[in-house]
């Protein structure tokens, strides 16, 4: 890798691998201390956690992050069911939580505490938002999941940061699932009409809303709805989208930026999710064929993209591989969790200093036993 880097980003890439190095200790010495520790973590070392138990003292032979292969790998079973008070270190434990939860598409819903996670990582994200398209006091429209996912408050949290006034729909996106689950697309399609119908209702009503969150399938399905009555979201003012989803293709942005919005509009794909936080990237370009390389908030997550066949093996750049999730924040610490997705390790950049992925997509594991709905 070295070889194909500058000079000086190799040194950008040294310096934020140090970083990384002393962020892991402090997050290790804070989740392991019997002051500020999280029980889960303090049961294990203990040997009385019933679900996993370590043999070795964290604090003492973890230095880095290339130590944290000593846990093994985190099985997501362990945030399915309670106590949920089990992940709320002991520092935190008369603050007010939070407790969101992941989209039930691989199983019963994964549950992960938060009481300024979520801030922390939105307000980081609005850092590399151009003010040119997402202006400072500007409203926003919420055109994504409401319910027990971090997104409604997340998303409202951001436009708050940045001055605005945050409009949020209704969606269950639960009940999509269950309805493709059960062969039901005609009362799928209708329920996506009916969260469409209430973002017409909002962008009509004279907000001067001028950013909005979606998804891939819910921002196609509201463009060609405005592109029926004979107007485009361009045309309503909106002129920044953060899009996330389950899988944004280089032919989807392709065909949504050029045909779908048009100029004047600005596209941030995002790749994330509770359990994570933001990956976020660059609006892609026509000259890089719309390529989408997504670069993860470290320290507070790092993404490794692994051997299929061996996840204590870190692919090439180039090579495709299962995403291997570490989360490190002092409200959550989850040490190298096999993703429900699946892309390509891309090399550093001068932005981002550490790797990326590009290509995301279902892990082929499950895909297709996976049922995404309006994601």
């Amino acid at each position: 890798m070295t070889a194909l880097l500058s000079s000086t980003l190799q040194e950008r890439v040294a310096t934020a691998r140090a970083q990384l190095d002393a962020h892991v200790r402090e997050i290790i010495n804070w989740h392991f201390s019997p002051e500020t520790g999280t029980p889960f973590w303090l049961d294990a070392v203990a040997g009385t956690n019933p679900h996993f138990k370590l043999n070795f003292d964290p604090r003492q032979e973890v230095h880095g992050f290339a130590d944290l292969k000593k846990f093994g790998f985190f099985e997501d079973d362990w945030l399915r069911g309670g106590p949920v008070r089990r992940w709320v270190p002991l520092a935190y434990q008369n603050r007010p939580i939070y407790v969101f939860e992941t989209g039930g598409t691989t199983g019963i819903p994964k549950t992960r505490i938060n009481i300024e996670d979520f801030r922390i990582d939105y307000e980081q994200f609005s850092e590399t938002l151009p003010d040119e398209y997402f202006p400072k006091g500007a409203n926003w429209l919420m055109l994504g999941p409401s319910g027990p996912r971090r997104l409604r408050l997340a998303v409202e949290h951001l436009c708050q940061y940045r001055g605005g006034i945050c409009f949020c729909i209704d969606l269950d996106p639960r009940w999509v699932v269950k309805c493709l689950k059960r062969g039901w697309v005609d009362v799928a399609k209708a329920y996506m009409e009916h969260c469409i119908e209430q973002a017409l209702t909002i962008l009509e009503a004279g907000h001067d809303i001028k950013c909005m969150f979606t998804t891939p399938k819910l921002l196609e399905a509201l463009a060609l709805e405005l592109e029926k009555r004979g107007t485009s979201l361009r045309q309503m003012g909106i002129t920044g989208i953060f899009c996330g989803g389950t899988e944004m293709t280089p032919q989807w942005m392709r065909f949504t930026i050029e045909e779908l919005l048009g100029p004047g509009i600005y596209i941030a794909p995002t790749y994330g999710n509770t359990l994570m936080g933001l990956a976020v990237a660059p609006m892609p370009r026509p000259e890089e064929n719309y390529k989408i390389t997504y670069y993860a908030p470290q320290p507070r997550a790092v993404i490794e993209v692994v051997d299929f066949d061996d996840y204590n093996r870190i692919v090439d750049y180039g090579q495709e591989g299962r995403v291997l999730l570490t989360t490190l924040t002092k409200e959550f610490f989850m040490p190298r969790f096999p993703e429900r997705d699946e892309g390509v390790r891309e090399p550093p950049c001068e932005r981002f200093p550490w790797d990326g992925i590009s290509g995301v997509k279902p892990f082929r594991g499950f895909a297709a036993t996976t049922t995404v709905g309006v994601y």
